[in-house]
């Protein structure tokens, strides 16, 4: 298992790696500042780190707050955005947004957005999305949608 972006980037199939390299760096250049890079649930992950969020994720709290995640998947590429799932508004953008970017239908779980074909991927949409929110939005968003037994146990 990779520790390290660079690792996981290298034990990639080589048709998949320009893509991968190309949404990582779409997503590096884009995202707000104060979210940290790192290996997380077995994938490239952005995340608030313990520094700044010290309660970490609820449901592990060892682990840093999840934001983003980046994977390459048995049929493609796929990026998980935690904010798309959790503010309604975002979704909805994007959701209104993604046809006029891309010929192909939106292939979305609830925090998911899979991309099957690597050339019709919407650079320009993706890194528009991923600079929309930042570490305190998504601390604020996800505070407000804990369960309220989590929230009365924040340290």
């Amino acid at each position: 298992m990779p520790n390290t972006a660079e690792e996981y980037i290298q034990s990639l199939p080589e048709d998949r790696k320009e893509s991968f390299i190309k949404l990582r760096n779409i997503v590096k250049k884009n995202l707000p500042k104060g979210f940290e890079e790192t290996i997380q649930y077995k994938m490239i992950g952005f995340v608030v780190p313990k520094k700044t969020y010290p309660a970490g994720y609820h449901v592990t709290p060892e682990l840093a707050l999840p934001f983003l995640h980046i994977a390459s998947q048995k049929n493609g590429l796929a990026l998980y955005h935690m904010g798309i799932y959790a503010d309604l508004k975002l979704l909805k953008w994007f959701q209104t947004e993604y046809p006029k970017h891309c010929k192909t239908k939106l292939d979305m779980g609830k925090s998911c957005i899979r991309f099957k074909k690597l050339d019709d991927i919407p650079w320009k949409l993706i890194g528009e999305l991923v600079s929309k929110m930042g570490p305190k939005d998504w601390i604020q968003i996800y505070e407000k949608n804990l369960p309220k037994k989590v929230t009365s146990k924040k340290s």
